[in-house]
């Protein structure tokens, strides 16, 4: 049978990215439109749109992806490509079909009859599936590699980015060994142009292995939202974040501060904070020109001699030995410019301030109808846990928190941890992170599924006694997952738990102090704790200084990448290679603990090539592979043609480690002034344009570059009509000349 039904309809499209590659170019944003063929034939139910075709052989509902032109994207499952209620799909019956939803019958091999509904869009397929009773669920076609992705989970006890091999039956929060908070079932296929996710709180299926990629619910009776993403790697993003918005997992818009350097109290001081020891701590590090934006006092600001109210859920009330004028305390670090958060969680002592309210108005988890405490890692005593998929619960929270953020708060280091939960769903805390960022609220995330209900994302902690790989890897995986805006933690993690480790003037300590510094440097978000006047080293802390000022003065360019991310769904704040330059080959494989290949672009200017791992302190060389393009040292000016592989590169600790290339543009600050200067390096090719947004989200820049001549450029401000006076960077060649937010600018030859 043959419906042949098309279908010609506007599509939303990704917004045009500002690299110079075949899938990243500058171009103003166009509808996709997208046909659909739907073919019944003898056998098989055949798909067609204007940007892929999907075959379902009816025998085993065994589905593939090709190409518009045909060429393979993945193959069929060699079994089925449905289990279900027990058993394999062996039969497939069309019960209609539309240019938009194709509705199937499939019966598996004991019976067992599941409805099957196809939705079809410009660059993606949503299977919802409806088994009748509660069993496990799963879609799968053969298997791919390289694929990415997984957040938290592809980062514990892994060697490589590349999850290939991984396999969960039971995927979701918390699972041993390491805390695993930020989660994502979302993976890529970026050389294949085809990426999967499960939109599931509960218990998930993942398998992703050479033979299957597979995913699903470990135990329901429906599955309705299984995404298949088809494209570039941009068109795919773009399309994820359209569903994550879709599916209630929305990615939100970050605010500036949050990307600039902060401090945090826990690796400074650790449980044990007052007025007086933060106070210190902070203005110590702003005399010594550390270009703060923000910090975090996450503990011990509660009162402290009951144990009942020794957790972050004392809302509104502090130790009055420790913080006598929290008033004062709070206003003095803001007329400073800097922002002021506290840790908090959804954890409720039981006997603490508030719970019996909780408790009475079923705000909290239950188990068989009744709230229950839980034992988690912190607090000590046991503690009930909000319920955010209750509205109520979570307007009530937000109103607890007013009394924070009534006394000057401004944001929250959101921590619970070690809860191990079952009955805690997947982006349980999400609701509450969302409610509070609609108020302006600042949010670092630590717990997180699928959508992005904060402005930063940060690591699981991260220190000295634990892999060293584990950050570049953890942080390569939250972008591939769609969380662009990484915090890697805390400058060399903390001190005061305990933790086994060399004396603090130790040679082995200030290498790792200074290597973790510039890696962190480089993500796009940084924050110190530990003060480097501790390590007995006049190098470490001139090394620690200058990562921080050369983040300080990215902050606006890294800002304005966040929120490209934001508005393409593209992770532009970090991009791994293989998302961007797909069909390299050179960039798969090396983000590994064998080759240390772990770079990313930082924006579409910077390539990012920090020295980390396990070998940071018996190394100082990388071999750095530069993508096709111009490529200029950041620090020397040296040229360099990519494709190519630099090896042995130079890596010692004080040089920086960016090459700059791309779009060749950058917007700085000047930390002494405050003003925005922009560079023009001589990478930029001719007619392309650089589009900044300014802190406020909203005001837009446009720098388009038409030179063909770099010995003699004139600037011009197109928004006033006048030229600008602009100077030359005698390394690099950069053009350099004040920048006005919202003003746009053209670069030509002299002669023009």
């Amino acid at each position: 049978m043959n419906w042949n039904i098309r279908r010609s309809s506007p599509q939303p499209s990704a917004t045009p990215h500002r690299f110079p590659s075949r899938s990243l170019c500058l171009a103003s944003c166009i509808a996709v439109v997208c046909g659909a063929q739907v073919q019944d034939q003898a056998g098989v139910i055949r798909i067609a749109t204007l940007n892929y075709q999907l075959a379902i052989q009816k025998q085993g509902f065994r589905y593939s992806f090709a190409r518009a032109d045909g060429s393979a994207i993945v193959a069929a499952h060699a079994a089925s490509g449905l289990e279900f209620a027990g058993g394999a799909a062996v039969a497939t019956q069309v019960k209609s079909a539309t240019a938009e939803k194709v509705s199937l019958e499939v019966t598996n091999e004991q019976g067992a009859k599941a409805a099957v509904e196809l939705e079809l869009a410009a660059h993606h397929v949503r299977f919802s599936i409806e088994a009748g009773a509660a069993s496990k669920i799963a879609l799968r076609t053969a298997g791919l590699t390289p694929v990415y992705g997984l957040a938290d989970h592809a980062a514990f006890a892994r060697t490589t980015t590349d999850v290939t091999g991984y396999s969960d039956e039971k995927f979701h929060a918390q699972e041993p060994p390491g805390h695993k908070r930020m989660v994502s079932n979302f993976v890529i296929a970026p050389r294949q142009g085809l990426a999967v996710v499960n939109v599931e709180t509960g218990l998930k299926v993942v398998r992703c292995t050479t033979n299957e990629l597979a995913q699903g619910v470990a135990n329901a009776a429906r599955m309705p939202a299984l995404y298949y993403f088809l494209g570039t790697p941009q068109e795919i993003y773009a399309a994820f974040l359209a569903a994550r918005n879709r599916e209630g997992w929305p990615v939100l818009p970050p605010k500036y501060e949050f990307f600039g350097v902060g401090w945090e109290a826990f690796g400074a001081l650790g449980w044990k904070t007052n007025e007086k020891t933060v106070t210190e701590n902070v203005e110590k590090y702003l005399a010594l020109g550390y270009p703060l934006s923000w910090m975090v006092v996450g503990s011990g600001f509660w009162p402290n001699a009951d144990s009942n109210m020794c957790a972050t859920t004392s809302f509104g009330l502090w130790d009055s030995v420790r913080y006598p004028d929290p008033r004062r305390f709070i206003a003095h670090f803001k007329d400073k410019g800097l922002k002021v958060f506290l840790g908090l969680r959804i954890s409720f002592i039981k006997d603490g301030p508030y719970s019996a309210e909780g408790v009475a108005k079923g705000y909290f988890l239950k188990e068989n109808g009744v709230a229950k405490a839980y034992k988690i890692a912190f607090p000590k005593l046991p503690a009930y846990l909000l319920d955010g998929s209750n509205p109520e619960a979570v307007q009530w929270y937000v109103g607890l928190c007013q009394k924070w953020l009534d006394a000057g708060i401004e944001g929250f280091k959101e921590d619970l941890f070690g809860y191990g939960v079952v009955h805690m769903l997947d982006g349980n805390i999400d609701r509450v992170n969302r409610a509070l960022m609609a108020k302006g609220v600042y949010i670092m995330g630590r717990n997180n599924y699928l959508g992005s209900a904060c402005d930063i994302h940060r690591f699981e902690d991260f220190n000295f006694d634990q892999p060293q790989d584990r950050g570049p890897i953890n942080g390569l995986a939250f972008s591939y997952s769609g969380f662009a805006n990484t915090y890697p933690d805390i400058v060399g993690g903390t001190f005061g738990e305990g933790r086994k480790m060399p004396p603090l003037d130790s040679e082995r300590m200030q290498q790792y102090m200074m290597r973790v510094a510039q890696y962190d440097s480089v993500n796009p978000s940084m924050a110190v704790g530990m003060g480097p006047w501790n390590f007995g080293s006049r190098k470490v802390e001139q090394v620690m200084l200058a990562a921080a000022q050369l983040h300080a003065r990215l902050q606006p360019y890294i800002f304005s990448a966040a929120l490209d991310a934001f508005e393409t769904g593209f992770p532009w704040s970090l991009a791994p290679l293989p998302l961007v330059y797909p069909d390299d080959a050179q960039v798969h494989g090396r983000e590994n603990t064998t080759v240390r290949g772990y770079e990313w672009l930082l924006g579409p200017s910077l390539l990012a090539c920090p020295l980390y791992g396990d070998d940071y302190w018996k190394t100082e060389t990388r071999d750095v592979y530069l993508p096709a393009g111009k490529w200029l040292d950041f620090d020397t000016g040296e040229m360099h043609q990519g494709p190519k592989l630099l090896k042995g590169f130079a890596l010692p600790c004080g040089k920086k480690p960016l090459f700059i290339g791309g779009q060749g543009v950058l917007v700085l600050r000047d930390l002494k002034t405050g003003q925005l200067d922009a560079k023009v390096y001589p990478v930029a090719a001719a007619g392309s344009t650089y589009r900044f947004t300014h802190r406020d989200g909203t005001t837009r820049s446009l720098i388009t570059t038409e030179v063909a001549d770099w010995k003699n450029v004139t600037v011009t401000d197109l928004t006033s009509g006048e030229k600008v006076a602009a100077g030359r960077e005698a390394k690099t060649g950069a053009v350099k000349f004040p920048f006005i937010p919202g003003h746009n600018y053209r670069l030509a030859s002299a002669n023009r």
